[in-house]
């Protein structure tokens, strides 16, 4: 995760840059919520493209990760959009809690982390440790070799 959000941070500046440049922005509070669904969007479409073409992301590559349906199969759009939504779990419920008990401090940061904690731990509750959102899109992460004779990928 890490990693991805390193190489994401390039995209999202590029993408922030270009939204500031052509809507005239000149305050960060101007269009600040139309910026934020840009960005998510932005995300969405990054996301949704690489799972669905390759099944890997930039990161995941360098890993040998890659995304594939429950039954192994490459992913369609629908289950790349659904996956990307539901991976939005590991923050908002936490970031909405700490909002509705309107934190401060360190708790602004304690409850989102618990929360990715928890979200995290949930794959001991699944026979085959998956993330709950693989779990509900029908994907699952495996890992991925090219095999000595090219276009023959190899399941580990």
């Amino acid at each position: 995760m890490l990693y991805e959000a390193l190489l994401l941070f390039g995209v999202l500046f590029i993408a922030g840059w270009l939204f500031s440049t052509l809507l005239q922005q000149r305050h960060a509070l101007y269009l600040r919520h139309a910026q934020q669904i840009w960005l998510l969007l932005v995300l969405g479409f990054y996301f949704a493209w690489f799972w669905t073409h390759g099944g890997q992301t930039l990161a995941m590559k360098t890993w040998h990760i890659r995304l594939v349906t429950s039954d192994g199969k490459p992913v369609p759009v629908w289950r790349a959009i659904l996956r990307y939504l539901l991976a939005w779990l590991w923050f908002l419920p936490g970031l909405a809690l700490a909002a509705a008990l309107h934190a401060d401090a360190w708790a602004l940061v304690l409850i989102p982390s618990a929360n990715m904690l928890l979200w995290a731990f949930a794959i001991y509750l699944d026979p085959q440790r998956q993330f709950l959102h693989d779990r509900l899109a029908g994907t699952r992460l495996v890992m991925w070799t090219q095999a000595t004779k090219p276009g023959k990928p190899v399941l580990r």
